[in-house]
């Protein structure tokens, strides 16, 4: 810092400025700081930020906030990819000095002989005012320079144009003693870095036959898995998640259910990645050729997915690099190679990588791999562990990707410590899986989520219920009503989402003793009857259409910042908002955390956070059934897990003005809303059991 004034506690600032911020395209970036001066003279702030192209983008001025606090805040929106550089300035606000000072004195009854001096200096400031305005504007500023001048005026008129123009100053301020902090980085990735829509499934299971006694299995291919898309990309996804998609590894292959010998159909997991096929470079033959895998990309962008890969750096014991770079791997006392563990899991069927042996050649090799995908068309990978692999090399890969293409994402499929992942994040990744799956409750989910907007400068979460390692118990045993629970929670708490294959069918059977799929498809075919399971109204797809229209019609939604949670008087119910400051798009949701029974809950919402008066009434519309409500402050809600688990409302207009106690569906004094069960759309209907709520008479009010 050089000058006059004190500058500190500046942000976004990622540990203390190592790192750059994060932020997307248009996002609306909040910058603050604290700034302050001695005596009582006026101090004003603002923001100065240059883009990646080295053009200076407009001056902002910050406002201050909480009296007595002396921090100051602004909010930029970048507009291009890259990385931006910003700075806070401090300066003497002499107009607003002078402004505070005459107001002062007149209302303390002084007259123009005590406020001589006082007008004198209003006409320097103003004469120094008028080369800083626009042009329409300076004659504004002469009319009140001769005013001040004017000593045949009474004093009001005097002064008046010269107080008038104190929003004009504010965004031209002359500015004295200027003091210049410190230069920050953010760096701007496109939208889809942080809103998305993941969907995974693997490509050998789509179209693929599983074994018979006449004859041996078949996997799927590229090809056959490209009929699957216009189902995923029907569904509102807009990013393809496919497992590894190399040659699998042949000793040491694991069967069905992670079993320690393979059969000869048995096609193992895409994880052991490397045969005498090929590497990490190589497509599995069973999938197809490159340009088989070139034209699933093109097929894929015209039904507006975006194919993301995986990127393991872990090898199969018959990996080419095991025997061409035997330094790339670790050696065991008795001389083997050691395999992956994560006790008590063993994975024998894995080598990991050691990048201590030769850091310069492994690191090489894995910026060649990462760019010659890159050139297939792929600009997102999903990253399997990590955390267990060195920090400072995910951060000079990552950014060395980026120097090549700063499109390129990477995901951080890392469930480990807090520190690791938000250090994973920090240093370079663009997501990161989180602790969604194990937040159970409404009190746990709404704490883990106020930490992760706290971390919003530098970590961007993806929600996933469901992944081909992880099936919660409460999948396990929550029945369908739980899985439109989690969908809820995962797609409209975060701006990105996913879920794994599977999860609209409502597969939930276990591993015995285990929190994981039984028949794993991570270790044999697994082909669904998609259309069969809709046709059936076995299928959550309809639902996930919903969401994730709701989710791409609302701007609200596509931001992390901007989550607010309400109280609600049920521990069992969650009640939360996200607000668009620059549309008014605002979305309010309360979603049970109960699958069984029905649950009521009272709101009590934070008014301004919702952009609205506290007192005010309001019109909200729920996009799961196309109901409308006359909304305020306090409302009532009645969540049945197998009708309605979850109100998604969106506030269309301020509402009539009514009676304090009026308008909230189910609300003492309301007539409550009531449908049955045949007036419930299909998506919400599809898979409720034949118990009494599904009952024709059966009712719900809200």
């Amino acid at each position: 810092m050089s000058g006059r004034f004190p500058i500190e506690d500046v942000s976004p600032a990622v540990s203390c400025g190592r790192y750059p911020a994060r932020a997307v395209v248009g996002e609306l970036v909040p910058v603050s700081a604290r700034a302050y001066r001695e005596g009582h003279d006026a101090l004003g702030c603002n923001v100065v930020w240059l883009g990646p192209d080295g053009r200076a983008r407009p001056f902002t001025r910050m406002r201050p906030g909480e009296p007595g606090q002396d921090r100051w805040h602004a909010t930029i929106a970048p507009d291009a990819v890259g990385e931006w550089i910003f700075t806070v300035e401090a300066f003497s606000d002499p107009y607003l000095t002078w402004h505070n000072a005459v107001t002062k004195k007149i209302a303390a009854g002084q007259g123009a002989v005590e406020l001589a001096n006082d007008l004198a200096d209003g006409v320097r400031v103003l004469t120094a005012a008028t080369k800083l305005v626009p042009k329409a504007d300076r004659v504004r500023l002469r009319n009140a320079v001769k005013a001040l001048r004017d000593t045949a005026r009474p004093l009001p008129e005097r002064v008046s144009p010269a107080l008038e123009l104190a929003e004009l100053l504010w965004e031209h301020p002359v500015r004295e003693l200027v003091t210049t902090g410190e230069e920050y980085r953010i760096w701007v990735d496109r939208e889809r870095a942080l809103f998305s829509a993941w969907y995974e499934f693997f490509p050998r299971s789509e179209g693929a036959i599983p074994a018979t006694v006449d004859a041996p299995a078949r996997s799927g291919t590229f090809a056959t898995a490209t009929e699957r898309l216009p189902g995923v990309a029907a569904m509102g996804f807009d990013v393809l998640y496919l497992p590894p998609i190399h040659p699998i590894g042949r000793v040491n292959r694991k069967g069905p259910n992670n079993s320690l010998v393979a059969g000869p159909d048995d096609v193992g997991s895409p994880w052991a990645i490397g045969a005498e096929e090929g590497g990490h470079d190589a497509i599995h033959p069973d999938l197809g050729t490159p340009a088989d895998f070139r034209d699933f990309v093109v097929a894929a962008a015209e039904h507006g997915l975006e194919v993301a890969m995986d990127l393991a750096l872990q090898c199969a014991p018959d990996h080419p690099w095991v025997t061409e770079h035997p330094e790339w791997f670790t050696t065991r006392a008795d001389g083997s190679i050691g395999y992956a563990e994560n006790p008590p899991k063993k994975y024998q069927d894995i080598y990991p990588l050691n990048f201590d042996n030769d850091p310069d050649g492994i690191r090489a090799e894995m910026l060649r791999v990462v760019l010659h995908w890159v050139g297939e068309g792929v600009k997102i990978f999903r990253v399997d562990n990590p955390h267990t692999k060195p920090v400072d090399f995910w951060h000079w890969l990552i950014w060395a990707v980026k120097l090549v293409d700063p499109d390129v994402l990477f995901l951080a499929e890392a469930f480990t410590r807090p520190a690791m992942m938000h250090g994973l994040a920090k240093v370079g990744f663009t997501q990161s899986y989180t602790y969604f799956t194990w937040r159970t409750s409404a009190a746990q989910l709404r704490g883990y989520c106020e930490e992760l907007v706290a971390a919003a400068d530098y970590m961007r979460p993806n929600f996933w219920p469901n992944t081909p390692d992880i099936l919660h118990e409460t999948l396990q045993h929550g029945g369908p009503p739980m899985f439109k629970i989690r969908a809820v929670l995962a797609a409209l708490l975060s701006p990105s989402w996913g879920m794994y294959a599977g999860y609209e069918l409502f597969e939930h059977v276990a591993r015995p003793g285990a929190e994981e799929y039984l028949d794993n498809e991570k270790y044999q075919l697994r082909p669904r009857d998609w259309a069969g399971a809709l046709a059936r109204g076995r299928s959550l797809a309809p639902f996930i259409t919903t969401l994730n229209r709701v989710r791409r019609d609302n701007p609200a939604l596509h931001r992390l910042r901007n989550l607010v949670f309400h109280d609600i008087d049920n521990p069992a119910l969650l009640c939360w908002s996200k607000r668009d400051t620059a549309t008014g798009n605002t979305v309010l949701v309360i979603c049970s955390f109960d699958s069984h029974t029905v649950q009521w809950g009272n709101t009590t919402l934070d008014m301004p956070a919702l952009g609205l008066d506290w007192h005010d009434r309001f019109t909200v519309h729920d996009e799961l059934t196309g109901a409308s409500y006359d909304w305020g402050q306090r409302n009532a809600v009645r969540l049945d897990p197998y009708l309605q688990p979850a109100h998604v409302l969106t506030l269309r207009r301020p509402a009539a003005p009514g009676p304090a106690d009026a308008g909230s569906p189910g609300q003492a004094g309301t007539e409550p809303a009531t449908l049955t069960v045949q007036d419930v759309p299909a998506d919400l209907s599809g898979t409720a059991p034949t118990a009494p709520a599904q009952k024709d008479d059966a009712r719900w009010t809200s």
